[in-house]
């Protein structure tokens, strides 16, 4: 990004000593050493992705089904899923959650599968836990269709979708193209499993009965009912009935047109690695429905189905860790604009090697964003290695804005200039009409999908978003664009439509408001806003009242399910960072939170220049189903029977935050002391490598 927001600051610089500033400037060398070993020779840079352990769970289901028996698999993957286990004997949605039912139930029915009998230790905790939560009968529902395929549950209890809705128009309500770009090719094939209702048939010694609370016969399988009638949520809970009805009819005259554009379509949507949307679910699910339409397992989607799933798992000494999806797209624009910021010549071959790479990513074809944004042209950027029906937003804004960068301090790649302008139109056409930016889609705004029986898990919708928007605006004004801009005027009445009455902003995509903040205020700062006026102001006290005695900051993810904790939580290296970025921003780099936040980046950085950071900052979905808060909980800042398990959820921990962003928040900062020293206050080692950055960033 252009540092051109970044004002003179106070006196206050004077202060620090040789032995202060040393320090920083070596921090800020390990980690550059650290990222220049662990580069790709092909450029990328790629960490672990990990979720929870449903993804280790469900591959174990998805071998079982396709009857690919890999005891050496199953072993391994089982190793790890116990490795996470709970004293209690749940396993959780993310590092210090509570137990989460669904999780805990999908554990214990792959490691049955696996062979662990139910008396074991292991199984036995494991089953009083979810016994003590309810049992089976209390799951979600993406839990219960996975027991169906296994014949743990009654498909009659899971919800009524038919593959006729693949029929339904584009612009259409319920149309495929409503749902956001991972609900889409998640549903696809579902609509095939929910229509079929396939079982897989195994030995008896592998159900899970005793995980009912009463015997099967007692179960009661009906969906909850709304307590509204007149509500979408009970509109819909009518439909799903009529669904059931017209299921149980012997003729429909359209299903076979309907599973054929269905099967068509999952065809079409895999990806160059066999993945569908570059993520674990849309993938699993679309081999099943394929495998149960009769695809064998040597059919070439089926085949690289499997590989692009073998792709997403971590083998390690022990055990094998799924992730839920990769992110090298991500990291690699994440850590070429930190090693930009931080002092590193763009013609390092470091540099040089990252920069072509994320050029060769730019997808130049069409995909889906289209239907909503039809005059638009291609130019984002993938999350994934390949996702050229879906590129990213926030992605798009990352790499432009290092790529601009590297252009200005002098990348002499002819087409650096090129693939920038391309990028940008693309992102400013999907500009979303309220003015902000979704992640995918432009105007994905279908609240209604939201109160179908079958979206009790997840996000269903891609709205726009504080944070995105902010990344757009940031990526934005390094290219020249003001707030004079409709475009970008739109956008920051957006944000400030936005922002919650404490001035915070809550963060979709990273935990939670202190990512928002840490988002929008550089975005802002960007584009020329005035970093004076009160409504900036608030969310810096909000950062300031915020941060943790160790002078860093952190937010739990249970933020997300009770508004007590927004702001609360251990310090980690990756939120602090998000707080002294928005602190630079508002022009506050001489506040005494920001010198204690870096001194706490300082103090706690290892000795092979990353960090520890156990804790998941990362957010796939908060959990409400709709991408933002809901109105109910901006209303109540309290509340007793707060879940902060956040089972509707789903929580990241990217390996390589704890290592890029504080790298970007210490690099802005030492750029911030080399711009504004006094020639002679430091030594001559400083003031060489001061020099150095100024040459390189300035």
């Amino acid at each position: 990004m252009g540092l051109g927001y970044l004002v003179v600051i106070s006196e206050e610089f004077s202060t620090f000593t040789d032995d202060y500033l040393e320090d920083l400037i070596s921090t800020v060398q390990r980690t550059q050493a650290y990222l220049h070993g662990t580069q790709s020779i092909d450029g990328y840079w790629w960490g672990e992705l990990e979720c929870n352990n449903t993804m280790e769970a469900e591959y174990i289901l998805l071998l079982y089904f396709l009857d690919i028996q890999d005891s050496a698999t199953f072993s391994k993957v089982s190793n790890h899923i116990i490795s996470k286990q709970h004293e209690d004997g749940s396993w959780g949605q993310y590092y210090g959650s509570p137990g989460d039912l669904s999780t805990s139930v999908e554990c214990y029915f792959a490691l049955k599968l696996s062979g662990y009998p139910a008396e074991s230790v292991i199984m036995s905790k494991a089953k009083t836990f979810i016994l003590e939560k309810g049992g089976i009968p209390k799951a979600r529902v993406f839990t219960k269709i996975w027991l169906s395929l296994f014949g743990q549950w009654d498909w009659r209890g899971t919800p009524n979708m038919l593959p006729e809705l693949m029929l339904i128009p584009k612009a259409w309500k319920f149309s495929i193209y409503k749902f956001s770009s991972w609900a889409r090719p998640t549903i696809v094939p579902l609509l095939i499993l929910l229509a079929n209702k396939p079982i897989k048939k195994f030995a008896k010694y592998v159900i899970i009965d005793e995980l009912y609370p009463t015997s099967k016969t007692l179960t009661d399988y009906a969906l909850p009912k709304p307590s509204s009638r007149f509500s979408w949520k009970g509109i819909l809970y009518r439909l799903d009935q009529l669904v059931g009805l017209y299921q149980k009819v012997p003729v429909h005259p359209f299903r076979r047109l309907a599973e054929k554009k269905l099967v068509d379509w999952i065809l079409a949507h895999q990806e160059e690695d066999g993945l569908w949307a570059g993520i674990q679910p849309a993938t699993v699910y679309s081999l099943i429905a394929l495998y149960c339409l009769g695809f064998g397992k040597n059919h070439p989607a089926i085949v690289n189905g499997l590989s692009g799933m073998r792709e997403l798992c971590i083998e390690y000494d022990a055990g094998i860790a799924v992730q839920g999806c990769i992110s090298p797209g991500w990291d690699t624009a994440l850590i070429h604009l930190a090693l930009l910021e931080s002092g590193m010549s763009p013609t390092d071959l470091t540099l040089e090697r990252s920069a072509r790479w994320l050029m060769k990513q730019q997808v130049n074809t069409p995909g889906d964003w289209n239907i909503n944004a039809r005059k638009v042209s291609a130019g984002g950027w993938p999350f994934e290695f390949h996702n050229n029906h879906y590129p990213d937003v926030d992605d798009s804004a990352l790499v432009i804005n290092g790529l601009k960068m590297s252009y200005e301090c002098g990348l002499g790649l002819p087409e650096v200039l090129n693939s920038i302008n391309l990028g940008a139109n693309w992102i400013i056409g999907m500009q979303s009409s309220s003015g902000g930016w979704g992640a995918f889609d432009k105007d994905n705004c279908s609240r209604y999908l939201s109160q179908l029986p079958f979206s009790d898990f997840g996000e269903i919708i891609d709205p726009p978003t504080a944070d995105v928007t902010g990344h757009v605006l940031e990526a934005l004004g390094s290219l020249g664009y003001c707030i004079q801009d409709e475009f970008v005027a739109k956008a920051r009445q957006f944000l400030k439509d936005n922002q919650e009455e404490d001035g915070a902003w809550f963060g979709r995509w990273g935990v939670n408001y202190v990512y928002g903040i840490g988002s929008v205020l550089p975005g802002l700062a960007s584009v020329g806003e005035n970093m004076d006026q009160r409504y900036i102001l608030r969310s810096v006290d909000w950062l300031i009242d915020h941060q943790n005695e160790d002078g860093g900051w952190g937010e739990t993810c249970g933020s997300y399910a009770d508004p007590r904790l927004r702001g609360h939580g251990p310090s980690t290296a990756s939120q602090t960072s998000w707080a002294l970025l928005a602190l630079m921003a508002a022009n506050k780099s001489d506040h005494a939170s920001v010198k204690n936040g870096i001194e706490y980046l300082i103090s706690t950085q290892a000795d092979d220049g990353t960090w520890q950071e156990p804790y998941f900052t990362g957010t796939g979905f908060p959990g409400y189903g709709i991408g933002s808060v809901p109105e109910d909980m901006l209303r109540s800042k309290y509340s007793d029977d707060c879940d902060v398990s956040i089972g509707s959820g789903l929580m990241i921990r990217y390996d390589l935050y704890r290592i890029a962003w504080p790298l970007l928040a210490l690099g802005r900062y030492k750029t911030l002391i080399c711009n504004n020293f006094v020639p002679g206050m430091l030594n001559s080692r400083v003031t060489n490598l001061c020099g150095d950055a100024i040459k390189y960033v300035k």
